[in-house]
Protein backbone atom coordinates (compact mmCIF):
# COMPACT_ATOMS: atom_id res chain seq x y z
CA UNK A 1 0.00 0.00 0.00
CA UNK A 2 1.34 3.37 -0.63
CA UNK A 3 1.93 6.05 1.67
CA UNK A 4 -0.81 9.00 1.52
CA UNK A 5 0.26 12.10 0.43
CA UNK A 6 0.99 14.60 2.98
CA UNK A 7 -0.94 18.17 3.34
CA UNK A 8 1.61 19.94 4.10
CA UNK A 9 5.01 19.12 2.19
CA UNK A 10 8.31 17.65 4.44
CA UNK A 11 11.16 19.25 4.77
CA UNK A 12 13.70 17.01 5.34
CA UNK A 13 17.21 18.36 7.19
CA UNK A 14 20.10 16.96 4.27
CA UNK A 15 22.74 15.91 6.50
CA UNK A 16 21.40 17.76 9.51
CA UNK A 17 21.61 21.59 9.03
CA UNK A 18 24.71 21.33 6.84
CA UNK A 19 24.71 24.91 5.15
CA UNK A 20 25.77 25.92 9.03
CA UNK A 21 27.42 23.24 10.63
CA UNK A 22 29.71 20.41 9.09
CA UNK A 23 27.38 17.76 7.79
CA UNK A 24 26.29 14.85 9.88
CA UNK A 25 27.88 15.63 13.33
CA UNK A 26 25.45 16.45 15.98
CA UNK A 27 25.52 19.48 16.04
CA UNK A 28 24.42 20.20 12.70
CA UNK A 29 21.39 18.07 13.53
CA UNK A 30 20.13 19.76 16.66
CA UNK A 31 20.58 22.66 14.52
CA UNK A 32 18.15 21.15 12.18
CA UNK A 33 15.70 19.62 14.84
CA UNK A 34 15.73 23.59 16.08
CA UNK A 35 15.18 25.09 13.02
CA UNK A 36 12.32 22.67 12.45
CA UNK A 37 12.95 19.96 9.99
CA UNK A 38 10.08 17.50 9.83
CA UNK A 39 12.76 14.61 9.08
CA UNK A 40 16.86 14.64 9.80
CA UNK A 41 18.59 12.18 6.98
CA UNK A 42 21.65 9.85 8.28
CA UNK A 43 23.42 8.73 5.34
CA UNK A 44 24.93 5.08 6.63
CA UNK A 45 28.34 3.29 5.87
CA UNK A 46 29.84 0.23 8.56
CA UNK A 47 32.76 0.21 10.51
CA UNK A 48 35.17 -2.85 10.02
CA UNK A 49 33.76 -4.22 13.42
CA UNK A 50 29.91 -3.64 12.03
CA UNK A 51 28.97 -0.55 13.66
CA UNK A 52 26.91 1.65 11.32
CA UNK A 53 28.15 5.32 11.22
CA UNK A 54 26.75 8.14 9.93
CA UNK A 55 28.72 9.13 7.09
CA UNK A 56 27.85 10.56 3.46
CA UNK A 57 30.63 8.70 1.73
CA UNK A 58 32.73 5.48 2.49
CA UNK A 59 35.33 7.64 2.49
CA UNK A 60 36.71 9.68 5.21
CA UNK A 61 39.49 11.97 3.90
CA UNK A 62 37.02 14.64 2.58
CA UNK A 63 35.14 15.48 5.97
CA UNK A 64 37.47 14.18 8.67
CA UNK A 65 41.60 14.30 9.19
CA UNK A 66 42.03 10.61 8.74
CA UNK A 67 45.01 11.13 6.67
CA UNK A 68 46.88 12.86 9.15
CA UNK A 69 45.92 10.92 12.13
CA UNK A 70 46.42 7.18 10.21
CA UNK A 71 48.98 8.81 6.79
CA UNK A 72 49.43 4.91 6.04
CA UNK A 73 46.24 3.46 6.28
CA UNK A 74 45.19 4.33 2.42
CA UNK A 75 44.14 2.22 -0.21
CA UNK A 76 46.03 2.08 -3.19
CA UNK A 77 43.45 4.19 -4.76
CA UNK A 78 44.54 6.64 -2.01
CA UNK A 79 41.43 6.54 -0.32
CA UNK A 80 40.61 6.30 3.22
CA UNK A 81 37.55 3.85 3.75
CA UNK A 82 35.86 3.48 6.49
CA UNK A 83 35.01 -0.52 6.41
CA UNK A 84 38.87 0.04 6.97
CA UNK A 85 38.92 1.59 10.76
CA UNK A 86 37.38 -0.09 13.83
CA UNK A 87 34.35 2.67 15.52
CA UNK A 88 36.66 3.35 17.84
CA UNK A 89 39.43 4.45 15.92
CA UNK A 90 37.19 6.41 14.40
CA UNK A 91 36.01 7.79 17.33
CA UNK A 92 39.83 10.02 17.70
CA UNK A 93 39.17 11.39 14.25
CA UNK A 94 37.90 15.52 13.86
CA UNK A 95 35.01 16.00 10.93
CA UNK A 96 35.65 19.65 8.96
CA UNK A 97 33.35 21.08 6.84
CA UNK A 98 33.65 19.24 3.33
CA UNK A 99 36.41 20.04 0.98
CA UNK A 100 39.15 18.72 -1.24
CA UNK A 101 43.08 18.59 -1.19
CA UNK A 102 44.63 21.16 -2.59
CA UNK A 103 48.16 20.48 -1.46
CA UNK A 104 49.60 17.87 1.27
CA UNK A 105 48.12 20.69 4.26
CA UNK A 106 45.86 22.70 2.73
CA UNK A 107 42.44 22.20 1.93
CA UNK A 108 39.91 23.73 -0.25
CA UNK A 109 36.07 24.15 1.18
CA UNK A 110 33.59 23.10 -1.27
CA UNK A 111 31.12 25.63 -0.16
CA UNK A 112 33.39 28.70 1.11
CA UNK A 113 31.38 30.44 2.89
CA UNK A 114 30.06 28.18 5.28
CA UNK A 115 31.84 26.76 8.51
CA UNK A 116 35.33 27.03 8.48
CA UNK A 117 37.05 24.37 7.23
CA UNK A 118 39.69 24.45 9.83
CA UNK A 119 37.77 24.07 12.78
CA UNK A 120 38.54 20.70 14.55
CA UNK A 121 35.44 20.89 17.06
CA UNK A 122 33.27 17.90 15.84
CA UNK A 123 33.56 13.81 15.92
CA UNK A 124 32.02 11.65 13.89
CA UNK A 125 28.50 10.06 15.38
CA UNK A 126 26.98 6.23 14.93
CA UNK A 127 23.50 5.52 14.16
CA UNK A 128 22.96 4.94 17.97
CA UNK A 129 24.06 7.89 18.86
CA UNK A 130 22.05 10.10 16.47
CA UNK A 131 18.78 8.38 17.29
CA UNK A 132 20.08 9.11 20.80
CA UNK A 133 20.17 12.61 20.47
CA UNK A 134 16.69 12.93 18.43
CA UNK A 135 15.00 11.11 20.51
CA UNK A 136 15.83 13.32 23.70
CA UNK A 137 15.31 16.23 21.45
CA UNK A 138 11.63 14.91 20.57
CA UNK A 139 11.20 14.89 24.28
CA UNK A 140 12.78 18.07 25.55
CA UNK A 141 11.79 20.17 22.27
CA UNK A 142 8.13 18.18 22.47
CA UNK A 143 8.39 17.48 19.08
CA UNK A 144 7.68 14.69 16.03
CA UNK A 145 11.16 15.03 14.09
CA UNK A 146 11.63 11.55 12.46
CA UNK A 147 14.44 10.08 10.30
CA UNK A 148 15.82 9.75 6.85
CA UNK A 149 17.96 7.09 6.45
CA UNK A 150 20.10 5.93 3.57
CA UNK A 151 22.30 2.99 3.18
CA UNK A 152 24.96 3.68 1.13
CA UNK A 153 27.33 1.47 -1.22
CA UNK A 154 25.39 -2.02 -0.24
CA UNK A 155 27.40 -3.79 -2.81
CA UNK A 156 30.60 -2.62 -2.04
CA UNK A 157 29.87 -3.56 1.58
CA UNK A 158 29.05 -7.01 0.64
CA UNK A 159 32.23 -7.63 -1.25
CA UNK A 160 34.04 -6.76 1.97
CA UNK A 161 31.76 -9.10 3.98
CA UNK A 162 29.94 -6.64 5.71
CA UNK A 163 25.73 -6.91 5.76
CA UNK A 164 24.63 -2.83 6.46
CA UNK A 165 20.81 -3.99 5.88
CA UNK A 166 21.10 -6.71 8.27
CA UNK A 167 23.39 -4.27 10.62
CA UNK A 168 21.43 -0.84 10.10
CA UNK A 169 17.73 -2.77 10.88
CA UNK A 170 19.45 -4.35 13.97
CA UNK A 171 20.02 -1.36 15.60
CA UNK A 172 16.43 0.64 14.25
CA UNK A 173 15.27 -2.70 15.95
CA UNK A 174 16.36 -2.47 19.48
CA UNK A 175 16.43 1.10 19.72
CA UNK A 176 12.74 1.18 19.13
CA UNK A 177 12.48 2.48 15.71
CA UNK A 178 11.96 -0.35 13.28
CA UNK A 179 8.16 0.20 13.23
CA UNK A 180 7.71 3.72 13.47
CA UNK A 181 5.96 4.36 9.59
CA UNK A 182 5.07 7.48 10.35
CA UNK A 183 8.80 8.58 12.03
CA UNK A 184 11.29 6.91 9.43
CA UNK A 185 12.08 6.73 5.68
CA UNK A 186 14.50 4.04 4.56
CA UNK A 187 16.15 5.19 0.83
CA UNK A 188 18.37 3.44 -1.42
CA UNK A 189 19.84 4.29 -5.08
CA UNK A 190 20.11 0.21 -5.51
CA UNK A 191 16.86 -1.20 -6.20
CA UNK A 192 17.59 -4.86 -4.91
CA UNK A 193 18.65 -3.49 -1.87
CA UNK A 194 15.14 -1.94 -1.57
CA UNK A 195 13.60 -4.89 -2.73
CA UNK A 196 15.18 -6.94 -0.01
CA UNK A 197 13.81 -4.66 2.59
CA UNK A 198 10.42 -5.40 1.13
CA UNK A 199 10.49 -9.18 0.66
CA UNK A 200 13.34 -10.76 3.29
CA UNK A 201 13.29 -8.34 5.53
CA UNK A 202 9.41 -7.15 5.30
CA UNK A 203 10.01 -3.72 6.93
CA UNK A 204 6.65 -1.61 7.39
CA UNK A 205 8.38 1.33 6.87
CA UNK A 206 8.17 3.42 3.61
CA UNK A 207 10.88 2.93 1.02
CA UNK A 208 12.00 5.68 -1.23
CA UNK A 209 13.90 4.74 -4.17
CA UNK A 210 16.43 7.23 -5.32
CA UNK A 211 17.19 8.34 -8.66
CA UNK A 212 20.61 9.74 -10.10
CA UNK A 213 22.31 9.87 -13.33
CA UNK A 214 23.60 6.97 -14.86
CA UNK A 215 27.08 8.08 -15.46
CA UNK A 216 27.53 8.98 -11.42
CA UNK A 217 28.89 5.40 -10.94
CA UNK A 218 26.95 4.55 -7.88
CA UNK A 219 27.04 1.16 -5.88
CA UNK A 220 24.66 -0.21 -8.47
CA UNK A 221 23.37 -1.65 -11.91
CA UNK A 222 20.17 0.52 -11.65
CA UNK A 223 18.77 2.15 -15.13
CA UNK A 224 18.25 5.54 -14.12
CA UNK A 225 17.12 6.45 -17.48
CA UNK A 226 14.33 3.97 -17.68
CA UNK A 227 13.38 4.28 -14.09
CA UNK A 228 12.36 7.92 -14.89
CA UNK A 229 9.47 6.60 -17.23
CA UNK A 230 6.10 5.61 -16.60
CA UNK A 231 7.51 1.66 -17.19
CA UNK A 232 10.34 2.59 -15.12
CA UNK A 233 8.40 3.97 -12.50
CA UNK A 234 5.52 1.26 -12.52
CA UNK A 235 8.47 -1.59 -11.90
CA UNK A 236 9.76 1.08 -8.64
CA UNK A 237 6.25 1.16 -7.37
CA UNK A 238 5.84 -2.73 -6.90
CA UNK A 239 8.72 -2.32 -4.10
CA UNK A 240 9.21 1.75 -3.05
CA UNK A 241 6.14 4.10 -1.54
CA UNK A 242 8.22 7.00 -3.23
CA UNK A 243 11.10 8.14 -5.39
CA UNK A 244 13.87 10.70 -4.26
CA UNK A 245 14.97 12.37 -7.59
CA UNK A 246 17.56 14.88 -8.55
CA UNK A 247 16.37 18.26 -8.51
CA UNK A 248 17.55 18.80 -11.76
CA UNK A 249 14.91 16.04 -12.96
CA UNK A 250 11.70 17.91 -12.49
CA UNK A 251 13.02 21.84 -13.21
CA UNK A 252 14.44 21.16 -16.11
CA UNK A 253 15.26 25.17 -17.09
CA UNK A 254 13.07 27.56 -18.50
CA UNK A 255 11.77 27.69 -22.26
CA UNK A 256 12.04 30.33 -25.17
CA UNK A 257 9.52 32.37 -23.34
CA UNK A 258 11.28 32.36 -19.98
CA UNK A 259 8.81 30.35 -18.07
CA UNK A 260 9.92 27.49 -16.11
CA UNK A 261 10.15 23.99 -17.81
CA UNK A 262 9.06 20.93 -15.50
CA UNK A 263 9.12 17.23 -16.27
CA UNK A 264 6.48 15.19 -15.98
CA UNK A 265 8.05 13.24 -13.59
CA UNK A 266 6.14 13.93 -10.28
CA UNK A 267 2.83 13.30 -12.20
CA UNK A 268 4.04 10.57 -13.18
CA UNK A 269 4.47 9.29 -10.36
CA UNK A 270 1.52 10.46 -8.43
CA UNK A 271 -0.19 8.55 -10.70
CA UNK A 272 1.97 5.26 -9.28
CA UNK A 273 1.01 6.85 -5.61
CA UNK A 274 4.67 7.43 -5.56
CA UNK A 275 5.96 10.21 -3.04
CA UNK A 276 8.11 13.03 -4.59
CA UNK A 277 11.42 13.58 -2.53
CA UNK A 278 13.90 15.45 -4.55
CA UNK A 279 17.23 16.59 -3.49
CA UNK A 280 18.86 19.25 -2.59
CA UNK A 281 17.68 22.54 -2.41
CA UNK A 282 20.88 24.74 -1.62
CA UNK A 283 20.41 28.49 -1.09
CA UNK A 284 24.02 28.86 -1.97
CA UNK A 285 24.12 26.62 -5.29
CA UNK A 286 20.67 27.67 -6.80
CA UNK A 287 20.26 26.71 -10.45
CA UNK A 288 21.33 29.27 -12.99
CA UNK A 289 17.90 30.26 -14.11
CA UNK A 290 16.76 30.55 -11.04
CA UNK A 291 17.65 34.51 -9.56
CA UNK A 292 16.35 33.58 -5.72
CA UNK A 293 15.50 30.69 -3.35
CA UNK A 294 11.93 31.83 -3.33
CA UNK A 295 11.69 31.28 -7.04
CA UNK A 296 12.93 28.01 -6.93
CA UNK A 297 10.82 26.61 -3.72
CA UNK A 298 7.88 28.69 -6.11
CA UNK A 299 8.25 25.84 -8.80
CA UNK A 300 9.29 22.86 -6.79
CA UNK A 301 5.88 23.41 -4.86
CA UNK A 302 3.65 25.35 -6.51
CA UNK A 303 4.33 24.02 -10.17
CA UNK A 304 6.21 20.97 -10.29
CA UNK A 305 3.60 19.85 -6.67
CA UNK A 306 6.89 17.84 -4.92
CA UNK A 307 5.27 16.10 -1.37
CA UNK A 308 9.19 17.21 0.11
CA UNK A 309 12.16 17.85 -0.13
CA UNK A 310 15.97 17.49 1.06
CA UNK A 311 17.96 20.72 1.89
CA UNK A 312 21.14 22.40 3.94
CA UNK A 313 19.06 25.26 4.56
CA UNK A 314 15.75 23.58 6.46
CA UNK A 315 15.79 26.92 8.14
CA UNK A 316 14.61 28.54 4.82
CA UNK A 317 12.36 25.80 3.80
CA UNK A 318 10.49 25.92 6.92
CA UNK A 319 9.99 29.72 6.86
CA UNK A 320 8.91 29.07 3.42
CA UNK A 321 5.97 26.59 3.90
CA UNK A 322 4.95 28.30 7.05
CA UNK A 323 4.38 31.88 4.73
CA UNK A 324 2.41 29.26 2.01
CA UNK A 325 0.06 28.18 4.01
CA UNK A 326 -2.05 25.13 3.71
Amino acid sequence: MKKGRCTRPIVIAHRGASAYLPEHTLAAKAVAHAMGADFLEQDIVLSRDNIPIVLHDVYLETTTDVAHRFPDRARPDGRFYAMDFDFHEMRTLKVHERSTMSTADTRDAVYPSRFPVTSNLFGIASLEDELDLIEGLNQSRRQHAGIYLEFKAPNLHREQGLDIVASVMDVLSRKGWAQRTEQVYLQCFDPPTLQRLATEIATPLPLIQLIGENDWAEDTLADYDLMKTPAGLKQVADYAQGIGPWLHHIYLGRNAGGDPEISRLTEQAHELGLLVHPYTFRADELPSTVATSQQLLDILFKIADVDGIFTDFPDIVVNYLDELGP
